[in-house]
């Protein structure tokens, strides 16, 4: 029998992000739905009845759950102001493997995997805060196994890492090339050819993604803006707004009452 969400069931405390290094679920408030970019494969899910996404300058579509392809500027809305989000970062998987549902664009009919998440929604937002989501495989949770892995050319898999881990250090393209051996413009061919995507558009979403782990913390903006290397406030608001679609203090307003789970990366640590 389908799972059946109660949206008014979920309170503040309710509300969760579970971030692992290449995935994230949020159960939690959409904001407004103004236009947003995300580096990753995004897939909502409606906690309750439907929602509205639009692709682009597409049109409106009406439907419990949508795929959204990493970097496509898109715009959601629910009635309930909440939404399931399940993102899956891009260079990770082979997209090719993924189940044909998933690999769709805008409005998809999913009602499986619409009630799986709805089932999951309601068990993690049930389990205690003290409980860490941490040791928990995500894969295995939302899809039942381990997603195939995209292979990537050893030399800028060595760049991805880097970046992952240290998503706010100020390493320039000429300085990975130059470690890669690879020419400068050698390097943003094949960087571009293996990842999908110009390496200043994947470093600015690694940038935004890291700011997840900190957006229910107590934390002077400015000071979020210079660790996570954004040369000052100003650049630092232009770059979470087009990647968000909110302004930073709309998004740490948003969160203080989001328990967020998963390992926290370097900076203000």
């Amino acid at each position: 029998m389908p799972f059946k969400s109660n949206a008014a069931g979920l309170d503040r405390s309710n509300r969760l992000m579970w971030i692992t290094r290449d995935r994230v679920f949020y159960l939690g408030l959409l904001g407004t739905p103004s236009v947003r970019a995300f580096g990753a494969y995004t897939i909502y899910v409606a906690v309750t009845g439907i929602l509205r996404i639009r692709l682009g300058h597409g049109p409106w579509r009406t439907t419990e759950m949508a795929v959204v392809p990493p970097y496509e500027p898109h715009q959601v809305s629910t009635d309930v102001r909440l939404v399931n989000a399940v993102s899956i970062e891009a260079e990770t998987v082979d997209v090719q493997a993924l189940p044909p549902e998933l690999m769709g664009r805008g409005a998809v009919e999913f009602p499986a995997f619409v009630d799986l998440v709805r089932q999951r929604q309601h068990e993690l937002s049930q389990r205690s805060h003290t409980e860490d989501l941490v040791s928990m495989n995500f894969d295995q949770t939302f899809f039942g196994a381990e997603l195939e892995a995209r292979r990537i050319d050893a030399r800028i898999a060595e760049v991805l890492s880097h970046i992952k881990r240290h998503p706010s250090a100020p390493g320039s393209a000429e300085e990975y090339a130059k470690a890669a051996h690879l020419s400068f413009s050698r390097f943003l061919h094949l960087f571009k050819e293996e990842v999908a995507v110009p390496f200043r558009s994947f470093r600015t979403w690694k940038r935004a993604r890291h700011l997840l782990h900190y957006v229910n913390r107590s934390t002077n903006l400015t000071d979020v803006a210079l660790d996570a290397g954004y040369p000052d406030s100003t650049h630092f608001s232009h770059a979470i707004r087009k990647v968000y679609g909110l302004k930073p203090s709309d998004i740490f307003a948003g969160s203080r009452r989001l328990s967020v789970y998963g390992r926290e990366p370097s900076f203000l640590c």
